[in-house]
């Protein structure tokens, strides 16, 4: 099994830096495989606790490079509950991969850890008879400190729905419950990784120091 490791989280940082740069990014140093993933972008602002930046992701097997490449764009620019990140917040940003692995059809909305299973729900909106969705990774609940019901309540909400919750709509909620490995890196750490491994440090064109010769 293919686990999270600190080259995809370069590869995340180096697409970023690269888009700022308008360039290529440098060929990622991890293998090739087929997974579901997900690309979480925080920051940390005043040395306190990192913040959601942007978190996007896909439940179905992409190809690790492309998947990674994609995802690492869109989570940084274009998750809606975010404006776009900009170059200048390179420095403060933290970045997390996650494989998802294990995916398991639950017995009811509360079959499932918190802390070691992520979720997705599905269930029909009785007000309008909308099919409706969401996920959470399985390190959401648990950094919330939420419970298993409180967990389900809030991801009914992401999905959209506004209605009452009731105790038998839970009970209609369709459960998949997943696993994962992750790995996360801040921006200090990339640019240590990347002088130790290429011998120059990354920066944005138009940002301060200087540019790095080709490698």
């Amino acid at each position: 099994m293919v686990a999270a490791n600190r080259e995809m989280v370069v590869f995340c940082f180096d697409t970023l830096v690269s888009h700022y740069n308008s360039e290529d990014a440098p060929p990622p140093a991890f293998d090739e495989g087929q997974h579901p993933l997900f690309v979480t972008w925080k920051k940390v602002v005043n040395g306190g606790e990192p913040r959601l930046r942007g978190c996007i992701g896909t439940l179905e097997a992409r190809w690790l490079i492309n998947g990674f490449r994609d995802y690492s764009l869109n989570s940084a620019l274009r998750d809606r509950r975010f404006p776009p990140i900009q170059a200048k917040e390179l420095p403060s940003l933290e970045c997390t991969v996650s494989i998802l692995t294990d995916y398991e059809t639950a017995n009811h909305y509360l079959d499932w850890e918190v802390g070691k299973h992520g979720l997705i729900i599905e269930f029909t909106d009785p007000d309008n008879n909308t099919k409706r969705n969401a996920t959470y990774l399985p390190e959401v609940a648990a950094h919330e400190g939420w419970t298993k019901t409180e967990a389900i309540d809030s991801l009914m909400r992401k999905s959209g729905y506004n209605g009452t919750i009731t105790e038998s709509l839970r009970k209609r909620v369709r459960l998949t419950r997943y696993q994962s490995t992750l790995f996360t890196m801040n921006y200090s750490e990339y640019v240590a990784y990347v002088k130790a491994t290429r011998g120059a440090t990354p920066s944005i064109d138009g940002g301060h120091g200087a540019k790095p010769g080709n490698h």
